[in-house]
């Protein structure tokens, strides 16, 4: 986060640690491997928690989906989030992989758990049948359409919990009027 991808490099991390290069590498063999590792590492306690939500949900599918959507965007609107979704989209021009580890990463992690989520919803009636994947990517970006989109552009600076509430109560309502069955 503080150089950027492309000034990171393998030997600078090394000696931060204050480690061997030769050790760093042999955990990790590139600096694309690392950078998954790390993206791996700072999100699967984060999807554990989405995952608890929605295991937890007792029957309620729109109270679930509330509470899913807004731990995933007080999550994203946080400055770290905000500042390593910079980074990405900054990178990416230059160094394509950045893309494409992050969406696999974090996104595209989220929207298949959430997926899972939306084909139960569907077998019990709730939902409307449809892909279960493009729902989720539907509901993930609906949710960015507000304060994250206005973190990302430096318009705000932090939403307040009500904000959050607001823009995720708005999502869900379109997204129940795209799919309750």
């Amino acid at each position: 986060m503080e150089h950027g991808y492309a000034a990171t490099t393998m030997s600078g991390i090394a000696a931060t640690l204050g480690g061997s290069k030769g050790t760093l590498w042999s955990y990790f063999p590139s600096k694309e491997e690392l950078f998954s590792s790390v993206l791996e590492e700072a999100t699967d306690a984060f999807r554990a928690k989405l995952s608890q939500i929605l295991d937890n949900a007792s029957g309620d599918v729109a109270s679930a989906l509330r509470q899913f959507c807004i731990s995933l965007t007080t999550k994203i609107t946080r400055p770290e989030a905000v500042a390593l979704h910079r980074l990405v989209m900054s990178e990416t021009s230059r160094f394509p992989e950045v893309g494409t580890i992050f969406f696999d990463r974090a996104p595209h992690m989220t929207q298949k758990l959430l997926a899972q989520y939306l084909s139960g919803a569907m077998d019990s009636g709730f939902l409307r049948q449809d892909d279960p994947l493009a729902m989720a990517r539907e509901l993930s970006a609906l949710c960015l359409a507000g304060s994250h989109q206005k973190l990302l552009l430096g318009v705000i600076d932090t939403p307040t919990p009500d904000v959050i509430e607001r823009d995720v109560d708005r999502a869900l309502a379109i997204f129940l009027r795209a799919y309750a069955a």
